[in-house]
């Protein structure tokens, strides 16, 4: 469970994390990187959709909601019958808190920006 965000770091269970961070059901992968900085593409995505299979992917944009969601992303997310919910940060963790409570939930969060 995500315990709160603040600019630059995110707490869950208990650690505090000051990298981008993937969040699924059985870990957290911090120093998360995406291969265009602001963008997020199907490369960035894809190994943890694959292995994971959730039903909703929540992506916290940055603070200020930098991050876009590129529309060929979107699309690999669709066809995988992926719930995409894309939310500056400050809000996505909290409503990934909420549907992690009722489905398979993966969280993609850029904590800076």
């Amino acid at each position: 469970m995500i315990e709160n965000y603040s600019f630059g770091k995110i707490v869950i269970d208990g650690v505090s994390y000051r990298s981008d961070v993937i969040v699924t059901p059985q870990e957290v992968i911090s120093n998360w990187w995406r291969r265009k900085g602001h963008e997020l593409c199907i490369a960035d995505i894809c190994k943890v959709v694959e292995e994971y299979q959730p039903e909703i992917l929540v992506v916290g944009t940055g603070k200020f909601g930098l991050m876009k969601i590129l529309p060929e992303t979107e699309d690999f997310l669709q066809e995988r019958n992926v719930r995409l919910i894309v939310l500056k940060t400050g809000d996505a963790w909290k409503r990934f808190n909420s549907e992690s409570a009722q489905a398979q939930v993966v969280g993609a969060f850029h904590l800076t920006c």
